[in-house]
């Protein structure tokens, strides 16, 4: 099994509500697919103001050195956390070791995130719930590089190298 943002599965939870088409990706996994959104997980409205991680990355946020903070300037951290445990927990009781997750969210970004700024600057580094994976040993890939994990779950079921 994969975790998946919902999102990305043409569930309505992005922070505006609106779905989004993803060519492919939902065809692809949708057999596999574990959708959460630890967002909405984390008890944040749809639709809702958008946020970013203010002073550093994920990992930060998780050792209480940055925070999520929405446009309204709201600390939102609390809901990012909580969020990130629980979507944790289903994909570990589903088996999942792979996520392919929303890119540039606060919650879901793999490898660059929104810097804080509200001004569309990217920053290296995880959101809060790509982090926490990472930390527990899942490979995390953004829908941008859905056919990587792809290659990967299928190396994992067949046990090739």
């Amino acid at each position: 099994m994969i975790l998946v943002s919902s999102c990305l599965m043409g569930f309505p939870c992005r922070y505006n509500g609106v779905i989004k088409d993803y060519p492919g990706l939902n065809d692809a996994i949708s057999r596999v697919a574990v959708p959460v959104c630890p967002e909405v997980l984390g008890g944040l409205g749809i639709p809702r103001p958008p946020s970013e991680i203010m002073g550093g990355t994920g990992a930060q946020v998780q050792h209480g050195a940055a925070r999520v903070v929405n446009v309204l300037g709201q600390d939102v951290t609390r809901a990012y956390l909580s969020g990130a445990q629980t979507a944790l927990s289903i994909g570990m009781q589903a088996g999942c070791r792979i996520a392919v997750l929303k890119a540039r969210s606060p919650a879901c970004g793999a490898g660059s995130v929104y810097d804080g700024t509200f001004t569309g600057t990217l920053t290296a580094g995880d959101g809060v719930f790509a982090a926490l994976l990472r930390t527990h040993g899942f490979k995390v890939y953004t829908e941008d590089e859905f056919q990587d994990a792809l290659l990967s779950f299928n190396r994992q079921v067949t046990g090739a190298v």
